[in-house]
């Protein structure tokens, strides 16, 4: 196996480190690709003014089986290896992709279009295929790009964001987890509750799953901030945003995803609330955890640090 020395990558057999994720990408974008079609002519039949959305969607997924069946190809070539393997048209393709995916999971995952999720049957997901099939292509899309940027430029995401503060990775993801929240209730309550009595039950929930992730998005914002600006944040502010959070998300469990609730059938508003509690459950954990250890981790380092300094300068001397 042979190895580049400026950029790490596996440059025997004419393969990169992400071979492994443009096969699996490949048979799942194949598996998209027929789910989808199969669905447009659905669609097509039943909804007229549906035909753009479904278009979008076969479009997407057939752009995207053809573009990752040649990158595979080219990768289990020697000749052709050199043209895709850690180059920029590479990561190209990768940022291409993860912008197609991203577009398709908010065509497909939104009701109105009608085509994985229907309306008409309080917002359940009519194809499970379809929807989950999208949401794992954008996934393994984001891990394509990661991967790339690891590999060919040595930006390690992953390892930036652990160094970078406590529990950053924690409150990126229960950020990404609100603002689907609220984007899922607002969608909800736009559809149902624009011409009906918003002082119904449902309608009321459904501003509270919009005010909650609107909440929980400027509190996370906030804690995000400043461990990007500062690496830190303040311990006390952080440990009584977890908890606020952790209720709150909590009640909207409670509130949203009930058989009353706008979130009670399988979807978005049903997953991405109980990730909500979950995240902020684990950034309670985490906080609490470093308090009976005796204060966050980056405290501790930094004073250890200040002590390898005072002992090297005895040494010294």
């Amino acid at each position: 196996m042979n190895i580049d020395q400026e950029t790490g990558e596996v440059i025997g057999k004419g393969r990169s480190p992400r071979f492994t994720l443009w096969l699996p990408l490949l048979l799942a974008f194949f598996a998209f690709a027929t789910i989808t079609m199969g669905s447009a002519v659905s669609v097509k039949k039943a909804q007229a003014d549906s035909n753009t959305n479904a278009r979008w969607a076969v479009f997407c997924a057939a752009f995207s089986f053809a573009i990752t069946g040649i990158v595979v190809l080219m990768h289990m070539s020697p000749l052709f290896s050199t043209y895709i393997v850690g180059t920029k048209l590479e990561g190209v393709v990768t940022v291409v992709l993860a912008a197609f995916w991203a577009a398709t999971v908010s065509v497909v995952a939104n009701a109105s279009t009608g085509l994985a999720v229907d309306a008409n049957k309080d917002n359940t997901i009519v194809n499970g295929n379809l929807y989950y099939f999208s949401w794992a292509g954008f996934v393994t899309s984001i891990l394509l790009v990661v991967s790339y940027l690891r590999g060919v430029f040595g930006v390690d995401l992953v390892g930036e964001v652990k160094n970078r503060a406590a529990r950053l990775t924690l409150w990126g993801g229960f950020l990404a987890c609100q603002l689907v929240v609220m984007g899922a209730s607002a969608n909800i309550f736009d559809k149902d509750c624009a011409n009906e009595d918003t002082s119904s039950s449902y309608c009321k929930r459904t501003k509270f799953g919009i005010s909650l992730g609107a909440i929980g998005t400027t509190f996370a914002l906030v804690v995000v901030a400043m461990k990007m600006l500062t690496s830190i944040a303040p311990f006390v502010v952080e440990g009584v945003l977890a908890l606020v959070l952790c209720i709150m998300n909590g009640f909207g469990v409670a509130f949203l995803t009930s058989a009353q609730g706008p979130g009670s059938p399988i979807g978005n508003l049903y997953y991405f609330s109980w990730l909500s509690w979950f995240t902020s459950f684990m950034l309670l954990g985490s906080v609490y955890e470093d308090y009976t250890a005796g204060g966050p981790a980056v405290n501790n380092d930094s004073e250890s640090k200040s002590e390898d300094v005072q002992v090297e300068s005895i040494e010294e001397l």
